[in-house]
Formats: C-alpha cells, sequence, structure tokens
C-alpha cells in the first residue's frame, strides 16, 4: 500500500476560511503533483477538542 501525504497549514479569520483556504492549497497541490492512483483510496474526517 502506498500512502500519500501533503502537510498543509492555514489560518483566516473564520473556520470556514480556513477550510476553503485549505482546498484551495490542496487543490493547486494537485494541480502540479497529481497521484497515481492504482489502489483504492482512503478518506476519513475527524474532530478536534474545544479549548476552553
Amino acid at each position: 500500500m502506498t500512502f500519500y501525504q501533503k502537510k498543509t497549514t492555514t489560518q483566516d479569520e473564520s473556520i470556514e476560511e480556513a477550510l476553503a483556504n485549505l482546498r484551495e492549497a490542496n487543490e493547486l497541490y494537485l494541480e502540479e503533483f497529481p497521484l497515481m492512483l492504482t489502489e483504492r483510496s482512503l478518506l476519513t474526517t475527524f474532530q478536534v477538542a474545544k479549548h476552553a
């Protein structure tokens, strides 16, 4: 199995804007370095705890 990992960091005024920035950064990266998918893909999500 081959794992591709792209580390991306961003910030903005809101979570929605930061997520939009992440989406755009990854789209631009994949345009430059497309994945050669030969195996099954795995997509996962996770939540982080709120800071008090």
